[in-house]
């Protein structure tokens, strides 16, 4: 065991687990989000399908999240290639939080655009209808029956993105410090 193991070998693992933390956490957040409001766009498209291009949005929203996370999988990846340069554990960590920060911030804001975008373009309330005791659930959409909710939904899906914006600046300023742990 003359090899000289100094923990730099595991090195890459971390850094590779980073990019896969922010493409993984990214899509879940984008997939999260689309999947909730297009099911209230689908539901309200019944109604008014002259209003589903204009309630398209939060699924448009929901879906930048991915691209969040793949670019910082792309600047994380890249920066990893131990035969060129060393690859210290400090690098690792730092291409491993900066997944993370991304990856996360991308699924909490999906989970923010999904809620938001279903509940923008819809409303429910409860008919009942006492029929053998029987409960009827009936949607109605918001957009479709008040056009001035669109505006408020719209400034709340961009403050959602911006969470995710947030998480993409600092995984992109925490991998920039990777390759600065030791000077060379």
């Amino acid at each position: 065991m003359a090899s000289g193991f100094s923990g730099d070998e595991t090195a890459p693992f971390f850094g590779f687990l980073g990019a896969a933390a922010a493409l993984v956490f990214s899509c879940m957040g984008a997939a999260y989000g689309t999947a909730k409001s297009g099911v209230g766009v689908a539901s309200m498209g019944v109604m008014r399908p002259e209003l589903v291009m204009k309630s398209i949005v939060p699924v448009v929203m929901a879906g930048v999240l991915g691209i969040y996370g793949l670019i910082i999988a792309v600047i994380i990846s890249t920066g990893i290639n131990p035969k060129a340069k060393s690859y210290y554990l400090f690098d690792g960590y730092a291409h491993l939080s900066s997944g993370l920060a991304c990856g996360l911030a991308g699924l909490s804001a999906g989970m923010a655009i999904g809620i938001v975008g279903d509940a923008g373009v819809e409303s429910f309330f409860t008919l009942c209808l006492g029929l053998c005791n029987l409960m009827w659930f009936v949607c109605c959409r918001a957009n479709a029956q008040q056009p001035k909710l669109f505006v408020g939904m719209i400034l709340i899906l961009i403050f959602a993105e911006a969470l995710a914006l947030y998480g993409l600046i600092v995984g992109i300023i925490l991998s920039s410090r990777a390759g600065q742990s030791r000077a060379e």
